[in-house]
């Protein structure tokens, strides 16, 4: 079965909308490259578009109803978003549910030190990642710091012109005969991630204290000044290590896109766009970013706590009166699309992919019936009622889409956020947009599937 790729539904001339939503996209990947900067960003943006904080609602003791944008976030990391239907509650809602989480490295709580009059930062990597993929790059640091005193700094170094930037050493080739003799996943360890700094020793002598270790002394300083911060403020820090620079067009058309995270914001933002361009639909629409995605969907941030299962029981109790039979029926009949990125086939690393069976650049949105690894392990594995059901609704709207699995059945694997939320007995399968480079530094899309996934995600509110 072969389908057409979806630039030749866009013709020279005709391409200004793919080449827009691509920009707009773009720009949103080159600010926000943690969890708490999506959220602060989409917030914003939501709150422009008419959306209220379900915290205020409450705190008002008003009612909710048919047409009312709200949203609820939780700890700065985790977003959800509703754009109430005309139909009630309990005939389920259209959920798009997406990560913010991307591969990085984190700051470890005791980071700083000093070796041989270098200050470096000790790390530990997030999600997974080929370390070696890590060093020789310019990296910046982006998160926040939170003072005993409940003050938040907010650090975001290595972005600006005129900023410094960071980086792990990789050693030169010169040396490198016993190293280039290790497997790949050995070649840089783990605890050589660590980031260099500084190299300026501290200059006031008449702090003794200072005196051993002068260049983390020196760093110490300037840590100081700027942002006001004592060594001991990095216990209650999360402060994530990533590439530093804006995404880029890539390639000689500018059909492409380079950029950090796009695992999974390149889902994330089109299904904000598309709760935003559908409007009131007969269902309840729902925009559900979360994160912890790449370490298993763990913590109060994650798709395996509560809050989206809260949150909806408090807008139901806003509705009308919360009972657990409606909430039940409600959560029953809603209907997913676990929105997450898939491996883009690469002709340069044919032997793992089955070519009849894997996603390709320029063919649109990518719907995987199941994910997991060796035997299924760990999928969702869709229904076919359902799947038959999507596939009407793409047709119908003329969006381009494509079926995948990822890669040859005992290659690998990998896993969403979608099982977890079939635990609630809701129809649920991923998709998403394809991937070159997935959770390297640098990952890469192409933007007509970037403009298929919200075209499609749009459809899916509006008549799913």
């Amino acid at each position: 079965m072969e389908r057409k790729n979806a630039w030749k539904k866009y013709p020279e001339g005709e391409r200004e909308a793919v080449f827009a939503f691509g920009e707009q996209y773009r720009k949103f990947i080159s600010d926000c490259k943690t969890e708490r900067e999506c959220v602060t960003e989409l917030v914003a943006q939501a709150r422009a578009a008419g959306f209220e904080d379900l915290k205020d609602i409450l705190a008002s003791g008003r009612t909710i109803k048919t047409g009312d944008r709200i949203y609820a976030e939780n700890m700065g990391k985790l977003l959800a978003l509703f754009v109430i239907g005309k139909q009630p509650l309990e005939q389920g809602m259209n959920i798009l549910g997406a990560h913010i989480d991307s591969p990085r490295l984190d700051l470890k709580q005791v980071p700083l030190y000093e070796d041989t009059e270098l200050a470096l930062l000790d790390t530990h990597y997030y999600g997974g990642v080929k370390k070696y993929q890590w060093v020789a790059l310019p990296l910046a640091l982006h998160g926040v710091i939170v003072k005993k005193d409940g003050t938040k700094v907010n650090v975001n170094v290595g972005e600006k012109d005129e900023d410094p930037v960071f980086g792990v050493s990789d050693l030169l080739i010169h040396l490198a005969a016993d190293q280039l003799e290790k497997k790949a996943a050995k070649v840089i360890e783990g605890e050589n991630l660590d980031v260099l700094v500084g190299s300026i020793p501290f200059e006031k002598e008449e702090d003794k204290e200072k005196a051993k270790e002068t260049v983390k002394a020196n760093v110490l300083n300037i840590l100081k000044e700027q942002y006001n911060i004592e060594e001991d403020d990095f216990l209650s820090a999360e402060i994530e290590v990533v590439p530093a620079g804006k995404a880029r067009d890539y390639g000689f058309d500018r059909s492409m896109i380079m950029g950090y995270g796009h695992d999974d914001r390149v889902c994330a933002y089109p299904s904000f766009a598309a709760l935003l361009e559908a409007g009131v639909c007969e269902k309840t629409g729902v925009c559900l970013l979360v994160d912890k995605e790449e370490i298993g969907s763990v913590g109060a941030t994650g798709m395996q706590s509560q809050f989206f299962a809260y949150t909806v029981a408090e807008i139901m109790n806003k509705m009308g009166g919360y009972d657990q039979i409606i909430f039940n029926r409600a959560m029953s009949s809603s209907k997913v699309l676990s929105s997450d990125v898939s491996a883009a086939f690469d002709p340069l690393y044919a032997s793992v992919m089955e070519k009849k069976n894997c996603a390709y650049f320029g063919n649109g949105l990518v719907f995987n019936k199941y994910t997991g690894s060796r035997g299924k392990g760990g999928s969702n594995d869709a229904n076919p009622e359902y799947m038959a059901k999507l596939r009407k609704i793409m047709d119908d709207n003329d969006v381009s889409f494509q079926t995948s699995e990822l890669g040859k059945v005992d290659q690998g694997g990998g896993g969403t956020i979608a099982y977890i939320l079939a635990n609630y007995n809701m129809s649920v399968i991923d998709s998403g947009v394809a991937v070159l480079n997935m959770h390297a530094p640098w990952e890469i899309i192409s933007k007509v599937d970037l403009y298929e996934a919200k075209r499609g995600y749009t459809a899916f509110l509006k008549e799913a």
